[in-house]
């Protein structure tokens, strides 16, 4: 668990770790490449030993060198994931385009991760089965093979889901002729994950807009990558500096990667001086209540800074009201921040942020990765002390989450079971 004390304003500078959402599908992609990569800046996180675990399994010697992640795919030997692997986050799902494309089969089941409502992998399998992928699916098992070689297609993505784009990406790296992923997800993220790709030596173009095109090879090599920097740790820490009165300064991120969150907390009074180095954030003593947020896919406000930046505003003044528009269980951490004395009112995908006076200590649970980052951010509003558990959820995304806050001046120890 985590123990916090808060009442004091968050004052200093920062450099974000590797962005997790970039970081875990190339991960997943190095398996294409059959040589050795070396993922640099690599961020210590229970997803990334996950992944790593992943790609043990699958023959492919995998090491830390200092900072740095060497995976060599060289050696790999299987084919499938078990079950247990597979439960432990839902991004796992990303290594059946990458295992299909190296291997021409797959043999995995469905992926865990945090509960935020039904998130059906069917988008992912439908693109697949577009480029000539023969899927069966048994039970909670999925038998993957490519019968014929798979050919390039145009692939029409019915929502631009991160996940299904990057895995068609994959998949078309080895397909014969050329693939048109439309209506793709413009994340920037999957722009990372195409620099990657090109220095293996694959021929990826157009992410970053709604159109990807993907000319299929079959001859990659090895490459030294670092990944951008978290948008959505950078969002956090911002929002805990905003919640708390204080003054930061947030680097190693593109700023323009998270300008509708920097947009919001201006909006409740903070000064925001984005550039090349970096973020400034200087808050005011307290908040006010904002124009209504809609989470929504990139370029709009990311599902993934909903709770952190409504955690910030529990103290404003006025109200904020919140539409999550991505997942059906996005607020399953409202009910833990109600437990330290918060105000806010729910109706099926609208959350309404009343600002109160004052919260108050106590002991809560952290329910996924970002509801657990937000009481962490609800806690530092307040005197008392907060126990925060089960961060098991924090440690899949964050790296040195409490050091990262002791060294901008919080009070806060995590202590192991």
């Amino acid at each position: 668990m985590i123990t916090v004390r808060g009442g004091k304003p968050l004052r200093g500078e920062l450099t974000v770790q590797s962005a997790k959402n970039s970081v875990l599908p190339v991960l997943a992609a190095t398996v294409i490449s059959g040589d050795a990569c070396v993922i640099e800046h690599c961020p210590r996180l229970e997803d990334v030993d996950a992944s790593a675990a992943i790609l043990r399994h699958l023959g492919c010697d995998v090491r830390w060198q200092g900072d740095d992640l060497l995976v060599d795919s060289s050696t790999m030997s299987r084919w499938d994931i078990p079950d247990d692997m597979m439960r432990r986050m839902r991004s796992s799902v990303i290594f059946l385009g990458a295992i299909i494309s190296r291997c021409g089969q797959a043999r995995l089941s469905y992926p865990g991760g945090c509960e935020l409502g039904p998130r059906p992998i069917d988008l992912h399998l439908s693109a697949l089965r577009t480029l000539g992928a023969q899927i069966d699916e048994q039970g909670a098992c999925l038998d993957c093979r490519q019968g014929a070689a798979m050919r390039g297609a145009e692939i029409v993505l019915s929502l631009p889901s991160v996940g299904a784009t990057e895995n068609a990406m994959l998949a078309a790296c080895t397909a014969r002729g050329t693939t048109v992923i439309s209506n793709a997800a413009r994340e920037p993220e999957i722009v990372d994950l195409q620099r990657f790709l090109r220095k293996i030596g694959a021929e990826v173009r157009g992410a970053g807009s709604s159109t990807v095109i993907v000319e299929g090879r079959r001859k990659f090599h090895g490459c030294r990558h670092r990944c951008i920097g978290d948008r959505i740790a950078a969002a956090t820490y911002l929002s805990c500096a905003a919640a708390t009165g204080g003054e930061v300064m947030v680097r190693g991120v593109d700023y323009r990667h998270l300008s509708t969150v920097t947009m919001a907390l201006q909006q409740a009074g903070c000064q925001i001086h984005s550039g090349e180095q970096g973020i400034y954030l200087r808050a005011p003593a307290v908040l006010q209540g904002i124009c209504p947020i809609r989470t929504a896919p990139y370029p709009g406000f990311p599902t993934d800074a909903q709770a952190v930046v409504m955690a910030s505003l529990l103290r404003a003044k006025g109200s904020t009201m919140f539409v999550e528009n991505m997942f059906q269980s996005r607020y399953r951490h409202v009910a833990q921040l109600l437990r330290l004395g918060a105000d806010i009112r729910l109706e099926g995908r609208v959350a309404v942020v009343c600002g109160v006076e004052k919260l108050r200590g106590g002991t809560v649970y952290c329910t996924d990765l970002r509801g657990g980052a937000a009481l962490a951010v609800a806690a530092l509003q307040t005197e008392e002390e907060t126990q925060i558990r089960q961060i098991r959820h924090i440690q899949r995304g964050y790296e040195d989450f409490s050091g990262t806050l002791r060294h901008l001046g919080a009070q806060i120890q995590e202590i192991g079971v």
